[in-house]
């Protein structure tokens, strides 16, 4: 039932995601207001060890009914935008929407090991990337067809459904959650004890860090695709969908053998392989053939989620429960920041150095630090 509530939550954001963007296109005519929308709602990640305080000062499944209802509640109000000067509602909501969804994630991750207790949580984990990277493969076709018919307020009415239904899910979980104890420090003393806790944590620092390292990497792939597409394989842009596509499909299949590995080869050695794995990937990409281009997605969507799930289960294993919003917050903030730096600075490089070059130096980069994470005798 929470894998449910995650799913159908996940769903509508999926779809909302590339549909403002596509609504701020056609109100605007403007690419740049369209791109704020992704950072608008990225933007509140920053904030991960702040709003992870919320998280642990209440009970977690009331916290997710209760941020549940209130975004439904919230996304009517997207009812109001039609035209470009009412715009500022869009983005509003679109920052408040980012806000509540790291604090929603963080009341998830932390809710975990109350439902399925913490020998499953690479299942789950693994489960819910499967889930996630799925519904990215179904939710933003939706979305889009859905505005082509009805317009933004449409998505906008399937949002608020999917966090109706979500909050009704969660609503009907039965766990037993103590009453966390009053907080005697403020708010900041409070943000600092998450930090400590995850940097002074030898068997977690190593492994966040490398989750950190390997999104910086992804970032600066990402920013490689058009020019793989157009450059290297010739194709038109529309190609770079394909590749998206199956690179979902390789996260699908890692997913589902998550648990199973993890158990196997523990938290450190899953990491470093998955690191190994999307290294190979990257530098394999700057070869200009479809088949290996095909091949170095899926290769690439299995092994990038692998050193994410073991940092997230770590994270959940190892932090004491009056702790864990805070900590995953951080950690969250730590492992996908870099990403979207990562991306930016992609953008400028490729514009100066060639995908054939840099592609196989990012691949020995991740080698590298696959190494390093496999050698490390604490995780």
């Amino acid at each position: 039932m929470l894998l449910t509530g995650i799913v159908v939550s996940g769903f509508g954001t999926s779809a909302l995601w590339p549909a403002s963007g596509i609504w701020v296109k056609d109100l605007t005519g403007s690419d740049s207001l369209a791109a704020l929308c992704a950072f608008a709602l990225w933007a509140p990640t920053l904030a991960g060890p702040l709003l992870g305080t919320v998280v642990d000062r209440t009970r977690r499944r009331p916290l997710l009914v209760g941020a549940n209802l209130g975004l439904g509640l919230l996304l009517l109000s997207l009812l109001a935008v039609g035209s470009a000067g009412r715009l500022w509602i869009l983005f509003a909501v679109l920052v408040v929407y980012g806000a509540c969804g790291v604090v929603t994630d963080a009341a998830e991750a932390a809710l975990v090991p109350a439902v399925v207790g913490r020998d499953a949580l690479g299942d789950f984990n693994g489960l819910r990337m499967t889930a996630d990277e799925g519904m990215k493969l179904v939710a933003p076709l939706a979305g889009a067809g859905l505005f082509a018919v009805y317009g933004g307020g449409g998505v906008a009415l399937l949002d608020a459904a999917s966090f109706a239904a979500a909050a009704g899910l969660y609503a009907r979980l039965r766990v037993r959650e103590p009453a966390p104890a009053r907080p005697a420090a403020g708010v900041w003393a409070r943000t600092a004890e998450g930090v400590r806790a995850l940097w002074r944590q030898e068997r977690l620092r190593p492994l966040v860090l490398a989750a950190a390292a390997t999104m910086l990497l992804a970032g600066l792939n990402g920013a490689t695709l058009y020019a793989v597409v157009d450059g290297g394989l010739g194709r038109s842009p529309s190609y770079a969908g394909v590749l998206y596509a199956v690179q979902g499909a390789g996260s699908v299949v890692a997913g589902l053998v998550t648990g199973r590995l993890l158990r196997r080869v523990g938290e450190r050695r899953f990491a470093a392989a998955g690191i190994a794995l999307f290294a190979a990937g990257t530098g394999l990409r700057a070869l200009p053939y479809d088949a290996v281009a095909l091949g170095c997605s899926a290769a690439i969507g299995m092994g990038l989620p692998c050193v994410l799930i073991a940092a997230l289960t770590a994270v959940q294993r190892e932090t004491p429960d009056a702790l864990v919003g805070r900590t995953v917050a951080t950690a969250n903030t730590l492992m996908f920041a870099p990403n979207a730096v990562a991306l930016a600075m992609g953008a400028g490089l490729v514009a100066v150095v060639d995908h054939r070059v840099l592609l196989p130096l990012l691949g020995a980069a991740g080698l590298a630090l696959a190494c390093a994470t496999a050698r490390r005798p604490s995780a």
